[in-house]
């Protein structure tokens, strides 16, 4: 595993030698590491052949362990790209499972290169670590039982009991804005669908996309789900890395940047995503200043 913590030196002759016969369905360039900046973290994980990415592993169409036991979905399409881009190919990458409550952490620790985990850019993280994109726009919805019409927003959340994950932009949105609502935190989103199922609450609440991907999922059980009213907040997606590492963030927002142009971007999200959600708009990328 390499991360900024761990730097292991494969030699360059060897990262061409994986571009050449590089596994999956992602693109691998042929990358000399010499073609990044000397010392630069974009010129040290080519030169090793491999790259640590945080994703989540329960959220279908973004991010959702496969049988294999290797993640899937929007956001792994996207990982996918800029490792290769880094001509690293796909059995180069090491993938974390990363929830909402360790992301910052994994990024601080160098337990990850990157995170790409449905991860909302705001400025309260842009205090911890940094992040490139966005490459998608969210927004936070509700999702109840199919038969459930008492919620239909928001609004009509007071006295509701709403299941949410530590640590998440949904979550403190509930609690900041909506206090009369019972707020009920887990882990991981999976973690609140069977207390919907069975009563114990009424709605959970995250990004529309995620929701999506559960109604999907259950619409041949005995208990589907359903997403209510309009969406009410935007959710930008960006990419997680370390703060300080404004050159890396630069060179993947100039790869993103690209994919939005070439068509790769929305290639991968028709893959994915796009199997169940309308085509987004292109997001436009957020060079912002590290104070």
């Amino acid at each position: 595993m390499l991360t900024r913590t761990k730097w292991t030196a494969l030699g360059a002759a060897a990262v061409l030698a994986l571009a050449a016969c590089g596994s999956g369905d992602g693109e691998v360039a042929d990358v000399d590491p010499g073609e990044f900046p000397e010392g630069s973290t974009m010129a040290a994980l080519s030169e090793a052949g491999e790259i640590t990415i945080g994703t989540k592993f329960d959220q279908p169409l973004f991010g959702l362990q496969a049988p294999s036991g290797a993640p899937e979905g929007f956001d792994v399409e996207i990982a996918k790209i800029i490792a290769g881009e880094l001509g690293i190919a796909e059995d180069g990458i090491e993938w974390v499972e990363t929830v909402s409550a360790n992301r910052e952490p994994f990024v601080e620790d160098g337990t990850v290169d990157l995170v790409v985990a449905t991860y909302t850019i705001n400025d309260e993280r842009k205090e911890i670590i940094s992040f490139a994109g966005p490459y998608y726009i969210a927004g936070q919805s509700l999702m109840t039982l199919a038969d459930n019409d008492e919620i239909q927003g928001p609004d009509d959340l007071a006295g509701m009991s709403v299941c949410s994950v530590e640590g998440s932009t949904p979550a403190a949105n509930i609690e900041e804005n909506y206090p009369d609502a019972e707020l009920s935190l887990f882990a991981a989103y999976t973690d609140c669908l069977e207390p919907l199922r069975n009563g114990q609450v009424d709605a959970v609440t995250t990004d529309n996309v995620i929701l999506a991907g559960y109604v999907a999922e259950s619409e041949d059980t005995d208990v589907p789900f359903k997403v209510v009213g309009d969406q009410f907040t935007d959710e930008p997606y960006g990419i997680g890395l370390a703060r300080e590492d404004d050159e890396f963030r630069d060179w993947i927002n100039d790869v993103l940047e690209e994919i939005f142009d070439d068509g790769r971007w929305l290639e991968a999200w028709n893959e994915t995503a796009g199997t169940v959600l309308p085509e987004p708009e292109v997001p436009t990328v957020d060079r912002y200043e590290t104070e």
